[in-house]
């Protein structure tokens, strides 16, 4: 599973808002709703991201493995 959680540490860490993604930086309402959810979003997306907030894939995404039942 991906997660972006790193994604909203590194906002408030760089004082940057989903208003400001949305707005400023023209990230639509319903990619920041798959983000919030950790849905799938397109590497463009990730791409923008990385520029806007002038960091790593890492501060934005992270790769966590799936459990599975009975391990």
């Amino acid at each position: 599973m991906i997660s972006y959680a790193p994604l909203w540490y590194t906002m408030d860490r760089k004082s940057v808002t989903p208003y400001a993604l949305r707005y400023k930086h023209n990230i639509g309402g319903g990619t920041i709703q798959r983000l919030k959810k950790n849905e799938t979003v397109s590497t463009n997306t990730l791409d923008m991201l990385c520029k806007i907030l002038d960091c790593p894939l890492s501060d934005v995404a992270e790769y966590i493995p799936d459990t599975k039942a009975g391990e």
